[in-house]
């Protein structure tokens, strides 16, 4: 049976030549009980559709039923979970679950809606927080928070608008687990807004695509059994079957195609002793240690005595190497980047780069980090341009000129060179730190989660950017991220560190993949999920704290 449909829905903004259709005749049936995600990019509707059944907005035309009769507007039978906490700040957890209880259960006497708020909270694994306000919570605990706020309703359909996407990768799983023992004891119906394939895998009964142009997309059954475990899904036929075709889907309608080559790199020098420009690469009588990481160590002084982060960090990496750096939060990636970048100061050991200590920060090291930094008032030609004019100062400027367009058309925005920062959309802006990072043709390219803001699809998009980039410089690299297939996909050797205090290298994988890689290729590959396994059991075991193997 239904409990909520669709019947040849649109929904557009604006006016006249300015008109955006959004969502364009969608008919779709929810069943009772069911679990659904809609996946899709970011910009698609997705969130527009959702709002459809919690009654926040209303169709131009057609129909969202819930139970056979049109939605008007909110009811507490739909709950809605969003992205952003929406918590009052000055409620402790209680307080805040406690609205929607007296809201909705107002014939309660006092004592039975406080029973309520201590089970809603139990459910989520709050009890121990109930009397914390939301400034001492992480964001993982303010979105549990939500969770429980909109279960305390006792809606008939749970709404959650992309609910884990802002969250680290390990809060997100553990999210993910408390979601689904959720629905399995209630069996509410649940629809999932998500960009996430394997969060919409991992939860849901069915996956409905939303494609960019607003219009639904053939629909996947997924019928691997529940209850369903990460590390064994990976070795599920079915899983791997279905994560191909889901990923192939959104792919072939999504990205665009690759760009067409219209400017070549000029011959020109940049100011550290490297050669033109990337034509003939940064020489070095050094090949197997071109950057080296000798027992290197980060102590941080605290009230409580000295904090040892990082500790005995020793690894050797091979000029034009491609090293992925991955872990859970806090075991010390982003500080063993930092030290190689010259921005943070090293406490032991030392950082040898093609021969030379590693001291302070210099153009021959490039780092894109997570928020690309961009100057809002100046445009994406003339942010890049920063960098080039100090790194190629014997260069005329055309040539300069040159460099800079060459880049920007490399990562997609040959169209939009002239546009502001503040102009820019977030993946556009990471666009323009990937093409400042090369242009200064760095002998060490230093990533700190590049795409960790952006929404995975754009993330797919513009790793095939950098891999596409890098083969052309073949630039020594190492990238610092928590996405799995990101190690895979764009590394010679995936480097795991173990969980903090005293972090260090846990294990090394070598990915012994053809390049050029691209995603849909790896998915094929019969060795890609077995790497995949390798390093999805070096995080599970430390998901918890260090293993028994470093308390030994």
């Amino acid at each position: 049976m239904s409990i909520v449909e669709f019947k040849n829905v649109c929904k557009g903004f604006g006016t006249g030549l300015d008109r955006e259709e959004v969502l364009r005749n969608i008919t779709l049936s929810v069943e009772e009980g069911e679990f659904l995600a809609i996946l899709g990019f970011s910009g698609t509707g997705k969130t527009t559709l959702i709002n459809q059944i919690a009654g926040l907005a209303q169709p131009d035309s057609g129909q969202v039923l819930f139970k056979g009769q049109p939605i008007t507007g909110p009811g507490p039978e739909r709950g809605l979970v969003f992205q952003s906490y929406s918590l009052m700040p000055w409620l402790t957890v209680a307080g805040n679950v406690a609205l929607a209880v007296d809201a909705v259960h107002k014939s309660a006497s006092r004592a039975e809606r406080a029973a309520m708020v201590d089970r809603f909270i139990a459910m989520v694994g709050l009890s121990h927080a109930k009397g914390r306000r939301p400034a001492e919570l992480s964001g993982g605990m303010r979105q549990r928070v939500s969770v429980a706020r909109a279960l305390a309703m006792n809606p008939q359909v749970l709404l959650l608008d992309e609910p884990l996407s802002a969250l680290d990768a390990l809060t997100r799983a553990n999210l993910q687990d408390e979601i689904t023992r959720i629905w399995q004891a209630d069996r509410k119906t649940v629809v999932l807004i998500t960009n996430d394939v394997d969060e919409a895998l991992l939860l849901a009964d069915r996956i409905v695509p939303l494609n960019p142009d607003g219009t639904l997309g053939t629909p996947f059954k997924v019928s691997v059994p529940r209850p369903r475990v990460r590390t064994a899904m990976n070795n599920d036929p079915t899983f791997k079957r279905l994560r191909a075709e889901v990923t192939k889907y959104l792919m072939d309608v999504g990205i665009a195609a690759k760009l067409e080559e219209t400017r070549h790199l000029p011959q020109v020098t940049p100011i550290h002793d490297a050669p033109k420009a990337y034509a003939e690469a940064a020489k070095s009588r050094i090949q197997n240690k071109y950057l080296e990481f000798s027992q290197l160590s980060k102590v941080y002084p605290t009230p409580e005595g000295p904090l040892t982060v990082v500790d005995r960090f020793d690894l050797k990496v091979k000029k034009g190497e491609f090293i992925s750096l991955i872990g859970h939060s806090g075991c010390g990636k982003s500080t063993v980047l930092t030290m190689a970048a010259g921005l943070n100061e090293i406490s032991g050991g030392a950082i040898m780069l093609d021969g030379r200590a590693v001291e302070g920060a210099d153009p021959e090291r490039a780092v894109v980090f997570q928020s690309p930094s961009l100057f809002p008032w100046l445009s994406a030609k003339e942010n890049v341009a920063i960098g080039v004019d100090r790194v190629y100062p014997r260069a005329s400027r055309a040539e300069r000129q040159e460099v800079v367009e060459y880049y920007l058309e490399r990562v997609g925005l040959g169209d939009a060179m002239e546009r502001m920062a503040a102009d820019m959309s977030n993946g556009m802006k990471q666009r323009v730190g990937i093409a400042r990072a090369f242009a200064l043709s760095p002998k060490l390219l230093l990533l700190d989660e590049p795409f960790g803001m952006l929404d995975s699809l754009t993330r797919w998009e513009l790793q095939e950017v950098l891999m596409e980039v890098w083969s052309r410089t073949k630039v020594t690299a190492v990238c610092v991220t928590h996405d799995v297939d990101e190690a895979i996909l764009l590394a010679d050797r995936v480097v795991m560190m173990t969980n903090g205090p005293r972090a260090r290298i846990g294990k090394i994988v070598d990915v012994n993949l053809p390049r050029p890689r691209t995603r849909k290729a790896l998915l094929e590959h019969p060795d890609y999920y077995t790497y995949r396994a390798e390093i999805l059991q070096f995080l599970e075991d430390y998901e918890h704290g260090a293993s028994k193997k470093d308390a030994a």
